[in-house]
């Protein structure tokens, strides 16, 4: 229970009015879950303004009210401050009892990669008995109890209970994603980050962001306001790498593969093999783009005091997040083989496309050629959807361009806006139907194929004009595999 002396030390308001009568119930921006004697916090959103509803939760009974607009009441406690958002995180938590005292939280930001580095950590942890939570745009976990995560990163009511029930679940240790809406949002206002990890910066966002230097900008924000005693882990082999730390406190630990002492040893279809300043990682992921995810990993639970030749041996069985290289090829009979080569990603960015594809061509063998599905989402930046044609022709033998969540948009003009990155003389089929399109990708390969299905990864549904249906790249994928027949294919793959 907060008191009201609290709350005001917490929120800092400009101006106190009203009755200075004691709280008795619960913190909550929702006006529909008021009860008599709640704390109520009004907050500008994006698509309505909960303030308009002060009116009606001063009729309800709540105790006080925090608002960035004065109201009058003889009844109720007013504060009003200068930015309700900013507080509504340390408030959130201030109820919970603060529950991050009691764990070492580690935050993952950028473009790519959250979900994979989140989801390594959380797995080498749990393997060397480390009890820790994981919350992220896949799933959430404490222990090993899971559930569906509905957003990257929880809003701050969401987030705060997901805290506290990490520590009376007896966990020591919480993983999770940062997204840049969240810190632009101030979701994350009130926590103190003991490790802090920057994966990489590229186009995404910019319909939400604007520029890409707003978009690094709320990036940074995760960094500024670390603790003098907390680990940054930072990228410096991309662009703005530096940048993410140059108003940093923190203790700085830059990562590059680029020197003989941080190096990648080996990198094929079965793996990774990384040189960590003597320490060698083994890993089944492969890619460039994994090794970075591998050492960030390793990075962290060492930084949390572990072990890193015990941190090494545990990610050796650690596989990163579903729908991320998945491949759904494997465990399928031989007898109706050899069948082509599947992999699902999540890969939605330009950046991310072109990660996956370069290590597709890095590890394919000679003759195998590289079919890639992909398609943009409706109601997002449209800018990227022609480069993301352009990248899938350049690392593709055959580019299929088919729907990925088209929202209220019309998904035929989506593949309009994408086909347009490609050259004239691009061999490229066009399905709206996702599920058709994977289909015939699948059919009309053969066992030198790699067909890469990218850009919904473990998401289970396509969203279409405000509704989710089910859909499952990866079970499309397998039932295509399962009634596979070897085609006859010309010369280019086709």
């Amino acid at each position: 229970m907060l008191t009201l002396d609290q709350i005001i030390q917490i929120a800092q308001p400009n101006l106190v009015s009203g009755t200075h009568c004691q709280p008795t119930g619960k913190v909550t921006d929702d006006s529909r879950k008021v009860e008599p004697g709640d704390i109520f916090i009004a907050v500008r959103g994006f698509t309505f303004d909960s303030h308009k509803f002060i009116p009606q939760v001063l009729n309800m009974g709540v105790a006080v009210v925090i608002s960035e607009e004065f109201y009058e009441s003889d009844d109720v406690c007013i504060l009003v401050v200068s930015d309700t958002r900013k507080i509504l995180g340390p408030l959130m938590l201030a109820y919970a009892g603060n529950p991050q005292k009691q764990l070492q939280l580690i935050g993952v930001t950028g473009t790519n990669g959250k979900t994979t580095v989140s989801t390594l950590i959380w797995q080498a942890l749990t393997s060397l008995n480390v009890k820790t939570a994981l919350i992220g745009t896949v799933e959430k976990a404490f222990g090993k109890e899971k559930y569906t995560s509905l957003l990257t990163t929880p809003g701050a009511a969401e987030l705060a209970s997901d805290l506290k029930k990490a520590v009376d679940l007896g966990c020591t240790h919480f993983v999770m994603e940062v997204s840049s809406h969240a810190l632009h949002q101030h979701r994350t206002n009130g926590l103190n980050f003991d490790v802090a990890i920057f994966t990489n910066l590229s186009h995404d966002h910019l319909d939400y962001h604007h520029s890409i230097d707003e978009y690094a900008n709320a990036k940074k924000l995760l960094f500024d306001n670390l603790n003098e005693d907390a680990v940054a882990i930072v990228n410096t082999d991309d662009i703005v790498g530096e940048r993410m730390i140059s108003d940093c406190r923190a203790n700085i630990w830059d990562l590059t593969l680029t020197t003989d002492d941080y190096r990648i040893a080996m990198m094929d279809a079965s793996g990774l093999l990384i040189d960590m300043d003597g320490i060698y990682i083994k890993n089944p992921l492969t890619g460039k783009f994994n090794a970075y995810n591998v050492a960030q990993a390793f990075l962290a639970c060492v930084a949390v005091g572990l072990s890193p030749r015990n941190v090494a041996q545990a990610l050796e069985s650690c596989t990163g997040a579903a729908g991320r290289m998945e491949n759904v090829s494997i465990n399928l009979p031989v007898e109706n083989g050899p069948y082509p080569m599947v992999f699902v990603d999540f890969a939605h960015t330009p950046d991310a496309l072109e990660n996956v594809l370069k290590t597709l061509q890095e590890v394919r063998k000679a003759g195998q050629v590289i079919h890639t599905v992909f398609g943009c989402g409706g109601d997002r930046d449209r800018a990227k959807r022609p480069e993301m044609a352009k990248i899938a022709a350049k690392y593709s033998h055959k580019c299929i361009v088919t729907s990925d969540n088209p929202r209220f948009e019309d998904p035929d003009a989506i593949i309009d806006e994408v086909c347009t990155g490609f050259a004239k003389d691009t061999k490229y089929d066009r399905f709206t139907d996702r599920k058709v399109a994977i289909k015939a990708a699948i059919t009309q390969a053969d066992g030198n194929t790699i067909v890469l299905v990218a850009g919904k990864g473990h998401e289970t549904y396509q969203e279409i004009k405000g509704n989710r249906y089910p859909m499952d790249d990866r079970e499309i994928c397998l039932s295509a595999l399962k009634n596979y027949k070897i085609p006859v294919l010309n010369k280019e793959g086709r």
